[in-house]
């Protein structure tokens, strides 16, 4: 081959790859909207980069407890060097009951600024079900090192029951719990030992969406109150340290996925 050729062809073809690798990671921008459902309207964009494919999730929320969390496809373009992103398959959401839900297009543009990464451009949306069209705007989105949803694991399950084990973590020194499912109280007044405080949940495609929300009723001799969770799922077993406050409680998600 041509030396001059390959020459040309790295200089052409490295700066894109690099540049659609640049795009992995998290994103967080706002969005302006003038019948969005939450008083202050983020947006965090989860993207994975294969060569110009782009894929990963969308969060649109006021906060980790109120969001909807969709699946996204995209494309980048090598010419123009932007990114075409389309949300897809609604996955996640606990919104108020008067709200509705838009998918949305974004056409955004990479830029850098110091050590500064932004994606700017502009958003479009139509609501589901009836596909008439939502609000559109501009957008300006900057990497962020960490997602606002790190500490609220989520976790893919199958099967039709889920059994959920709670254990004092390391030193038995008189925690005590109470454990909501979604919003529920469903067990209260309960001390963490060696021996199981257990519960029983249903997933299936009519609850596709659970949510486990552990708080500490005090903190015991040794604080913060921590738990070791066992999640059982079918043959699937998990398990998560769980560490709550009288300020702040710990939380898990669970999301069925059709086997």
């Amino acid at each position: 081959m041509d030396k001059k050729f390959i020459i040309a062809y790295f200089i052409c073809v490295c700066p894109f790859f690099v540049f659609s690798q640049n795009i992995s990671g998290f994103w967080k921008g706002g969005l302006d909207m003038n019948r969005g459902c939450f008083a202050e309207n983020n947006i965090e964009l989860q993207f994975n980069a294969k060569g110009d494919s782009l894929f990963g999730s969308s969060y649109h929320y006021l906060d980790v407890n109120y969001y909807v969390k969709k699946k996204f496809i995209g494309v980048a373009d090598p010419v123009s060097k932007k990114f075409i992103i389309e949300e897809r398959v609604v996955t996640t959401f606990k919104i108020p009951s008067f709200c509705n839900v838009c998918i949305k297009k974004y056409e955004l543009t990479y830029s850098r600024v110091g050590n500064q990464e932004f994606l700017k451009g502009s958003w479009s949306s139509i609501l589901i079900g009836n596909y008439t069209n939502c609000d559109s705007g501009p957008i300006t989105l900057s990497r962020i090192a960490q997602s606002a949803f790190r500490e609220i694991p989520e976790i893919l399950v199958d099967t039709g029951e889920i059994r959920l084990d709670f254990y004092d973590n390391g030193q038995i020194d008189d925690d005590s719990i109470s454990v909501r499912i979604n919003d529920l109280t469903v067990l209260t007044h309960q001390k963490l030992s060696t021996k199981p405080i257990t519960t029983l949940i249903r997933i299936d495609l009519s609850n596709p969406f659970q949510e486990v929300e552990m708080i500490a009723e005090n903190l015991g001799s040794i604080p913060p109150n921590t738990a070791l969770l066992i999640i059982t799922a079918g043959k699937k077993r998990y398990e998560l340290f769980m560490t709550s406050s009288t300020q702040k409680s710990a939380k898990v998600r669970f999301l069925y996925e059709r086997p």
